[in-house]
């Protein structure tokens, strides 16, 4: 009872700590974004009048934003409104940030699910058959697939993709979420277009869906794939060459069990991590292929934003990219502890 007792206290410990280093990186995240927004070059007072507004117009524009005042004075008046879940109103729309971000959010969300599950569900298996074959013909073929998912652009790809996929040989859907005829043809309820689409039980926004998303998040994947399938070659080579592998195949276990129930057990917790961050960077990092396919997601908006010198939308955006990164973060370590007992004394 004691020891339990005990091993409680140190996670609560543990966690406790580690939900105050996540305070210290979100509000450092905030100040640096703020002050470097304050100092860019964008006038967003100028993107609201327009160059040929008068100066007076100008001024009380100017006055109206908060930007007379000191910059510490700003960020205080931003962070209290941040405290009652006020992220401020955008620029480009004259919505609350808030609202922009719910409407935008789930595109993206749609569109780096896939991607993850296309990316982990590839790159784990062929990761581990190549360790298994180290420097045989699959080896090569996973290390060339890798380089090239790192050292091709992915706008390059995207337009590839749609060239060859949709323009020559009609696959796949082109830009956007949905044929035009079937914008808005089922109620939008989580923002998950098949999802939503499921709910209303309309095969033919379905088929649409898919047939749209299929492609930018097979890319997105294939991004994906070559980080984790290099991570995981990488960590079962290491397990390969431990003495408890020659131990499991004196033994007379077949090579599949000595791979999948022995060395790849023991990669288990390391690829959750590497997982979650993959996951995490497509959340955020999907903006050329937005761009490319008019994915109306996060990433686009965001980047739209910055452009704009939208400081309120940037600040918004950067929020949700923290405490994305983060939440994944804390929940890779709260699954060490779960599936690695050494880390929890």
């Amino acid at each position: 009872m004691t020891a339990i007792s005990s091993s409680g206290g140190i996670m609560a410990r543990r966690l406790s700590a580690r939900l105050w280093q996540v305070a210290v990186t979100l509000f450092g995240l905030l100040l640096l974004t703020f002050f470097i927004g304050r100092v860019m070059p964008v006038d967003p007072v100028l993107s609201i009048v327009g160059p040929d507004a008068d100066q007076s117009t100008y001024q009380q524009v100017y006055q109206q934003l908060g930007f007379d005042k000191p910059l510490w004075h700003q960020f205080i008046i931003w962070l209290g409104g941040l405290a009652q879940g006020d992220l401020g109103n955008a620029l480009l729309t004259g919505r609350p940030v808030a609202q922009d971000i719910l409407r935008v959010f789930p595109a993206t969300l749609e569109l780096a699910t896939l991607a993850i599950v296309i990316g982990a569900g590839l790159g784990i298996p062929l990761g581990v058959m190549a360790a298994a074959r180290r420097n045989g013909a699959l080896d090569y073929v996973v290390r060339i697939i890798s380089l090239a998912g790192y050292s091709t652009p992915i706008f390059w790809v995207g337009m590839m993709g749609l060239l060859v996929f949709y323009a020559w040989l009609g696959w796949v859907g082109g830009a956007g979420r949905l044929d035009m005829s079937l914008d808005g043809a089922v109620p939008t309820r989580s923002g998950l277009i098949v999802l939503d689409a499921l709910l209303a039980g309309n095969m033919e926004v379905l088929r649409s869906a898919l047939n749209h998303l299929i492609l930018p998040a097979a890319l997105l994947g294939f991004h994906s794939l070559a980080y984790i399938s290099r991570m995981t070659r990488s960590f079962m080579l290491a397990q390969l060459s431990q003495e408890f592998i020659i131990t499991a195949r004196v033994k007379g276990l077949t090579e599949r069990q000595v791979i999948w129930n022995h060395a790849f057990r023991n990669i288990l917790v390391q690829l959750l991590t590497v997982v979650a961050l993959a996951y995490g960077s497509l959340l955020e990092g999907a903006v050329l292929i937005e761009t490319v396919f008019s994915w109306p997601g996060f990433g686009s908006w965001l980047t739209g934003s910055l452009l704009l010198g939208d400081m309120n939308a940037v600040m918004g955006g950067v929020l949700v990219v923290g405490i994305i990164f983060v939440t994944l973060n804390l929940l890779s370590d709260m699954l060490y502890q779960l599936f690695d007992p050494r880390t929890r004394s």
